[in-house]
């Protein structure tokens, strides 16, 4: 199918199933577990804290940045809009009392953005360093144990051979813009990823790359004890696979292999460790990863959020299964999870960019 073509049946769906009654009783949960609408947001993606419970939202071809207030019953959110005319403002997060929007090219901040929620501020430019390809351009940015704001670049293909200083990385940098560092090397395409609450050690998706068959190669779940590790991309897919263009120029076994293969195509986005208390004591330090689901799979994968359980060790998996299900059947879809956010109570947010709303995940009445 076109790109064009299926851009468009994207944007026809998500506002069909946004304006009508979603079927939540098709999502499975484990016993106990409750999903609700917290609020209707035409493409929600990425999602921040604030420091006054504001949760911040951001999206792709709306071009606007969300904000979501508790509502007088505490069950829903009032929904206002913080920044609009964006160039892909996908990635959000928040520091200090500052919002900071990723563009394709740059970082934004909003001073005192949740005490000027009625007129929020013009904002600052922190940096405009970063490429303007809009192919894996979009990104997702988080603040991690260090201080310094993370922000993956993405290749600008399918698989090619780009500039590992500017493309398929990891970057980090100050609060203020300065002291760009690389990170991480050879990462496709890194939409989601959070630090151990233990080891404070980055755990992140990458998706693979397409065009060798429906299985191959597997989206990634990786582990980055430290800086200047390789993941292999372009020359080596899913720890074992050499690339049929680039894979005689470097082997496999000289770069990271992943911690867990997700399956072909799944589109692993949000990631996130629990840490709270309203779940059950199982739950606690447990990894969860919306996977947004395959785009050119003859049977589709994905559309769900999965849950990793580590051994003691903290840096293996032992298992890795479905939390929530059902968001799509018989090859049809109505919603595709794309981040995840613990509130203060210890529920869990799920945004959904077709369904255009964002739900909380509850355990207990």
């Amino acid at each position: 199918m076109p790109r064009l073509f299926a851009a468009l049946l994207f944007l026809l769906a998500t506002s069909v199933v946004g304006a009508a009654d979603l079927p939540l009783d098709r999502i499975r949960l484990p016993a106990g577990f409750a999903i609700e609408v917290y609020a209707r947001v035409p493409g929600a993606r990425s999602l921040a804290l604030g420091d006054k419970g504001t949760v911040f939202v951001g999206t792709m071809n709306a071009g606007r940045v969300y904000a979501l207030r508790p509502a007088a019953s505490g069950r829903t959110a009032d929904v206002s809009v913080v920044a609009s005319g964006l160039n892909t403002p996908n990635g959000v997060a928040f520091r200090q009392g500052a919002l900071y929007v990723a563009e394709i090219d740059r970082i934004l901040r909003f001073d005192d953005i949740e005490g000027r929620l009625e007129a929020p501020p013009r904002p600052v430019v922190v940096t405009d360093r970063f490429p303007s390809d809009r192919h894996h351009g979009w990104k997702r940015i988080a603040f991690g144990p260090d201080g310094l704001l993370y922000v993956p670049v993405g290749a600008p293909c399918n698989v090619c051979e780009p500039d590992p200083d500017r493309y398929a990385l990891m970057a980090r940098i100050r609060p203020d813009g300065t002291g760009h560092e690389v990170f991480a090397r050879g990462i496709r395409n890194s939409v989601g990823f959070d630090w151990h609450p233990v080891t404070g050690e980055l755990w992140f998706n990458d998706h693979g790359r397409d065009m060798l068959g429906d299985d191959l190669p597997s989206c990634e779940l990786n582990r980055a004890p430290k800086a200047g590790l390789h993941f292999g991309f372009p020359y080596c897919h899913q720890g074992d696979t050499p690339d049929p263009e680039f894979g005689s120029k470097r082997r496999c076994a000289e770069f990271v292999p992943p911690a867990w293969k997700q399956g072909g195509h799944v589109a692993p986005d949000g990631l996130r460790f629990y840490t709270g208390s309203q779940f059950p004591a199982e739950y606690r330090h447990r990894l969860f990863v919306a996977q947004h689901g395959s785009w050119n799979r003859s049977q589709k994968s994905g559309y769900r959020v999965m849950m990793a359980t580590l051994r003691d060790d903290h840096r293996t998996v032992g298992a890795f299964e479905p939390f929530a299900e059902g968001w799509m059947a018989n090859e049809q879809a109505w919603g595709r999870p794309v981040d995840l956010l613990q509130m203060p109570d210890g529920s869990l947010l799920v945004s959904d960019d077709l369904a255009g709303v964002v739900y909380r995940i509850r355990y207990g009445r």
